[in-house]
């Protein structure tokens, strides 16, 4: 430990328990706090650099950044990564990557509580696979912290064998848990032979990674370079010109991707992948646009959420909308394509039963939705069966039965924080046919819970109606046929509910003016310190084949405008509700996240 360090920090170590998994994983990190902080800012608010290592690294070897970066008055944290340095778990494995983009989120989400530092002033500093942790986590938790430095992030990892993915996959199906070892020689990460060798001479860095992860890692990478325009938050990305384990181009791509007001791309010279170890010239260059960047970070002010409101008509996925909706998207081939599976869907598609659901009703109605829930193939002739197997197993719809699952333990969770002595008053504003939230009231018919089902479709009310007289249960349930966008449907004299559900219904309605109606009726039912749980659908991979192939049920094209986590949560915090928690599904494609109504939180007018 150097001299800086002890007397400017005090250096600790700690470890949190990450609900990423069903055990609770213990993991370990680094903490930096600043020993003398001059008195003119000893009333600011504290501010924090978050570092996340690359791969096969850990947090021990962050302790030169922080004298380097030598934001002497501000905390700093660094942890292991599970797999990695201290942190428990196979070295260089995990469930898969999102686990530890769930173990970020939950190390950010401790600090925050456990030292008081607000996440809008934390900074991350990410390097390699830690990088596209952060973007993940930009992405998929939309948080509002203060920016990121991304240095050579590993987007696209140069693997250098031909068909190396294809061939990884392949054999994953034979070996889960087969492990590739790292090709990476540390000449490859940097020019300074001091580095070098300090890292050859590390017992605590790891040479294998799980194919598992590896793959994920890819197939993640690639969904958020894709959808990069859902991040706002301020990003330096520092590029090596000279990277031979990462490629170049899909850095450049999420650059120019991300809406961010403030952006940086900065291609360092002669430098190799481990930008922060590389030789003096190298790293003096990366530190010094660093910390240029993170005074510029908190220079300016956090956008108001205001600026959300309009995202439906002032954004990115607006225009990608918009060109959606003017058939601008997708070329001959693919068009030609898409018509034939709608010519074949409107004349095989009636022997699957699923199928014929989404034609008469809406592939977006209740209707479907109860069906891909119960997940019961069926259909005429052999061969209706198995068209409705595909159809039931198509990615959207597994992000569906997952979603109902999240919610349902979402919903339970909540249910148990409430005081057992007391009753639970629930409202679910655009129920369907009700059937998550019935099938969890089974589960506490020992409580004293009340239910307001609310649906625009008087069906789906005789639907919910049924669903409770076979699973018999006790609870008082009301059934009310309301539209949830108007403000009619909301009297106050009827609340104030504890648990407030809005499930797949503001991903149906691209307009922002709707959603903010339905959340001011929300306002007015929820009591203060009460939960709003809401899902969301922060991008879609078939969202061409879905507008060219199905139908709403209004009849119309489904056309989707994907709302990015960033506004919904925005549009949310509106109406005096801070979110707590958010759970990502199957390719990131649904969220459900839940949020509490604080007295402390301004209500925002539009």
């Amino acid at each position: 430990m150097t001299t800086q360090l002890q007397t400017k920090w005090l250096c600790s170590e700690s470890g949190f328990d990450s609900h990423s998994s069903h055990d609770g994983t213990r993991l370990f990190y680094r903490i930096w706090k600043p020993l003398a902080i001059p008195a003119e800012q000893s009333q600011k608010p504290q501010k924090a650099l978050i570092f996340l290592h690359r791969g096969h690294e850990h947090s021990g070897r962050i302790g030169p950044l922080v004298e380097q970066f030598g934001f002497v008055n501000d905390w700093a944290f660094a942890w292991d990564a599970r797999g990695h340095g201290n942190s428990p778990g196979e070295r260089g494995d995990a469930p898969d990557f999102q686990t530890m983009v769930r173990d970020f989120d939950n190390f950010i989400n401790h600090l925050s509580s456990h030292y008081g530092i607000a996440k809008e002033n934390m900074l991350i500093v990410a390097n390699s696979v830690g990088a596209v942790i952060a973007a993940t986590w930009l992405h998929d938790y939309a948080p509002r912290v203060r920016g990121v430095v991304m240095a050579a992030a590993a987007f696209d990892i140069n693997l250098y064998v031909p068909l190396a993915k294809p061939a990884l996959r392949f054999a994953t199906c034979f070996k889960p848990d087969l492990f590739v070892t790292s090709y990476i020689r540390s000449s490859m990460l940097t020019h300074s032979a001091e580095q070098a060798k300090a890292y050859d001479a590390d017992p605590l860095i790891t040479k294998n990674i799980s194919a598992r992860v590896l793959l994920d890692l890819a197939d993640t990478a690639k969904r958020v370079v894709q959808d990069a325009q859902a991040i706002d938050v301020p990003v330096l990305m520092l590029v090596a010109d000279k990277d031979y384990v990462v490629k170049q181009a899909p850095q450049k791509q999420f650059y120019d991707s991300i809406s961010s007001t403030l952006k940086r791309y900065v291609v360092i010279k002669n430098c190799h992948h481990a930008i922060f170890y590389e030789s003096d010239a190298q790293v003096q260059q990366a530190i010094q646009e660093a910390r240029d960047f993170i005074v510029a970070c908190y220079a300016r002010d956090l956008p108001p959420l205001q600026q959300y409101f309009k995202a439906d008509t002032q954004s990115q996925s607006a225009q990608q909308y918009l060109a959606l909706q003017q058939g601008k998207l997708g070329g001959a081939l693919e068009n030609a394509f898409y018509g034939l599976q709608k010519f074949m869907l409107s004349h095989l598609g009636k022997l699957s039963n699923g199928m014929t659901i989404g034609l008469q009703h809406g592939f977006d109605s209740g209707a479907s939705l109860d069906y891909v829930y119960r997940n019961q193939a069926g259909g005429r002739l052999l061969i209706g069966g198995m068209i409705d197997r595909g159809y039931l197993d198509a990615i959207g719809w597994r992000g569906i039965r997952q979603r109902k699952m999240q919610m349902q333990q979402t919903l339970s969770d909540l249910i148990q924080q409430c005081p057992a002595d007391q009753p639970v008053r629930i409202l679910d504003i655009a129920a369907g046919g009700g059937r998550y939230v019935l099938e969890t009231i089974k589960r506490f018919q020992n409580r004293d819970i009340e239910i307001s089902l609310r649906d625009f479709d008087q069906a789906n009310m005789d639907q919910a109606r049924q669903l409770a007289e076979r699973l018999q249960l006790k609870n008082k349930i009301s059934y009310q046929c309301r539209d949830a966008f108007a403000g009619t449907s909301y009297p106050a004299e009827e609340g104030p509910y504890d648990i407030v559900i809005v499930s797949g219904l503001h991903e149906l309605f691209s307009d922002n003016v709707l959603v903010l109606a339905s959340l001011r009726g929300i306002q007015q039912q929820l009591k203060m310190g009460g939960h709003l749980v809401y899902t969301g659908q922060p991008w879609h991979p078939q969202l061409l084949m879905i507008a060219k192939t199905l139908n709403n049920h209004r009849g119309q094209s489904w056309q989707m405008r994907p709302r990015p986590q960033a506004e919904m949560d925005a549009l949310v915090a509106s109406i005096g509700c801070r979110k707590v928690a958010t759970k990502l599904g199957i390719a990131g494609i649904f969220s459900v996240s839940v949020a509490q109504r604080d007295a402390a939180m301004p209500v925002l007018s539009d």
